[in-house]
């Protein structure tokens, strides 16, 4: 569990292809995982307890083995005794003997309290309100104050205890059906229901969505609303002109990069995508491989490329890597791995590619500043900064009234300060069921 950088939602999805479990056998696998990463603080702080030392003095085996046990003592509907029984083998199976019988004393000692039991045990003298959030809804204290300050912009705080259970629930699987390309699957016993609000999506059917055609051959995309709907905010805040030029800046993973291919195809455009990290740059080309011709993956600094072409491109995507607080419901891991010091050297990144950004775009072209985080220092304020230093050359659009006209109903955004020229969308799991993504679309004007 603690071993890799990879996050389980791209590792546990094909071990369980080839594991030939039963569907219900998998649903236990995957609920098992992802609960107990989304719960990790909760539980390190119970095993600290129980155990009488802190967790970073137990072996790491021994520690995963707990982790499951607990969730499954806690957190699902498993039996005592088989849970205890499992995470007893589990240890003993991994560090010898003396490692069953620590588990077995740990975990009997968590039987002592149920899940609220606990939480009231460890609030114990706890006073600080945000604290507290961290503790009943296991997210990092940094996380609730960053997550806090940002629907206070929005004079939403009392969404805070919604927007962290959302965070810890399961979200919907959603569709991407890449538009001009064939979606019909035996399959599906009936039409798919059209998604909430992106005109191009649709609800998931329930089981492994690769059973499908269309996705198998990525004509179709398990993509989240969030991500389709910043994409199509830049395809389609103006009609598309033929010859127009587009660039996805940060590709990977490939998902906004395929359904701006075809936008870009259906309106006479062509997109160029660009992704530093190798592995992420093959995902971008097999979400890409759909179109003939498929467009040109370049695999190099986002920063650099967009610097050496000035005045380039119509249309440009940044989706600029970031704490990716807004997808702790898909990525829950992202929660305990990212510290407050990332944040410094996220923002300086995202401040340079953004400045490439608008140094590649065309004058009167349209630029997306995407982040699937709500944290304001990587959101308002990067964008507040990169404005203030073009000088004028540059401006917001209503990003609001853009995506008002794409949805199929209302979003619900904040009356007050972000409306009208300039405003930006800003998406909630809580709010809009979708990823937390901020989007702001800017222009920049003749020299």
């Amino acid at each position: 569990m603690t071993d890799s950088d990879a996050y389980a939602n791209l590792l546990l999805p094909p071990r369980l292809a080839r594991s030939g479990l039963a569907p219900n056998d998998a649903a236990f696998a995957t609920e098992l995982t992802y609960g107990t990463l989304r719960g990790l603080g909760f539980y390190d702080a119970v095993i600290a307890a129980a155990s009488g030392r802190p967790v970073e003095k137990i072996d790491a085996p021994v520690l995963d083995a707990l982790r499951l046990s607990a969730h499954q003592l806690l957190g699902m509907r498993v039996g005592a005794h088989a849970a205890v029984d499992q995470g007893v083998s589990l240890a003993r199976a991994n560090a010898g003997g003396g490692a069953g019988g620590f588990a077995n004393a740990v975990l009997r000692r968590i039987t002592s309290l149920d899940a609220a039991g606990w939480r009231a045990e460890l609030l114990k003298g706890v006073t600080d309100p945000d604290e507290r959030l961290a503790i009943e809804h296991s997210h990092p204290a940094w996380v609730v104050r960053a997550l806090r300050q940002a629907l206070a912009a929005e004079e939403r705080v009392d969404e805070l205890e919604a927007l962290l259970n959302a965070d810890n629930a399961a979200p919907r699987v959603s569709l991407a059906l890449l538009p001009g390309l064939p979606h019909d699957d035996d399959a599906v016993e009936q039409p798919l229901a059209a998604a909430t609000y992106s005109p191009v999506g649709a609800a998931a059917p329930s089981g492994d969505p690769a059973r499908l055609a269309a996705v198998r051959h990525g004509t179709a995309r398990v993509q989240d609303e969030g991500s389709q709907l910043a994409a199509l905010a830049l395809s389609r805040a103006r009609p598309v002109q033929p010859g127009e030029h587009w660039l996805d800046l940060c590709a990977g993973p490939g998902g906004k990069a395929a359904l701006l291919a075809a936008e870009a195809a259906l309106g006479g455009a062509t997109l160029t995508a660009n992704e530093l990290v190798p592995a992420r740059a093959g995902l971008v080309r097999t979400a890409l491989a759909p179109f003939d011709p498929a467009p040109p993956v370049l695999e190099r600094d986002g920063a650099e490329l967009a610097a050496e072409m000035p005045d380039a491109f119509d249309r440009i995507m940044l989706d600029a890597p970031c704490t990716g607080l807004g997808a702790l419901r898909r990525r829950p891991e992202a929660r305990w791995r990212k510290q407050p010091r990332d944040v410094p050297a996220l923002t300086a990144l995202q401040s340079r590619l953004l400045d490439g950004a608008i140094t590649a775009l065309k004058p009167g072209g349209v630029l997306a500043y995407v982040t699937c985080s709500p944290h304001l220092a990587e959101t308002r304020f990067i964008v507040d900064d990169a404005v203030r230093r073009a000088g004028g050359k540059v401006q917001r659009l209503d990003t609001r009234a853009v995506l008002d006209g794409i949805a199929r109903h209302p979003l619900d955004l904040p009356v007050g300060s972000n409306e009208g020229e300039g405003s930006h969308v800003q998406l909630w799991p809580h709010r809009h069921g979708t990823d937390a993504m901020f989007i702001q679309l800017l222009t920049k004007s003749a020299d």
